[in-house]
């Protein structure tokens, strides 16, 4: 077996992983609480576009002068906030981990537990770092992709 040290914190290092905790537990709190206004608000879409008429202009003929843009996001737009939601659990609940498990390391002064804690809060970091690589990779191809759909469309004079 290795040579293993024991790392011991100072006052002031238990005392920022103290602070820390607290205000993570905070914001794992507000996390939860945004899950779940996210999960009330996909239900609330979900009624509100079910009371959309399928056809409003059945053999009016429509003054917009086509289908209307509602129809087809009826179903897909609470589905969106329902997978936020789902995604937006992930690193809410690795915070919430992270600052309950630090608390209960601190207080049993626990090595084995503020390594768990600390564990947690990798987990949070390494997913919000993931995420942002595939927001920012959406994001080129989205704007490669308008620039790609405006050129076309000036070439071939639809603008």
């Amino acid at each position: 077996m290795e040579n293993q040290t024991n790392l011991e914190l100072n006052a002031q290092a238990e005392d920022a992983l103290r602070v820390s905790a607290k205000w993570s537990m905070f914001l794992a709190i507000m996390g939860f609480i945004g899950i779940a206004l996210m999960i009330i608000a996909a239900i609330f879409m979900s009624f509100a576009m079910s009371m959309i008429p399928d056809d409003p202009y059945a053999g009016q003929g429509n003054p917009y002068g086509g289908a209307n843009p509602f129809l087809a996001m009826k179903g897909f737009i609470s589905v969106i906030y329902f997978i936020l939601a789902a995604i937006y659990f992930v690193p809410v609940y690795y915070l919430f981990k992270y600052a309950s498990g630090m608390k209960e390391a601190l207080s049993m002064r626990s090595s084995d537990r503020v390594s768990d804690a600390l564990v947690f809060l990798k987990s949070h970091h390494k997913f919000l770092g993931i995420m942002m690589i595939v927001l920012i990779s959406l994001y080129i191809l989205i704007i490669i992709g308008m620039v790609i759909y405006f050129a076309s469309m000036a070439a071939s004079g639809g603008m």
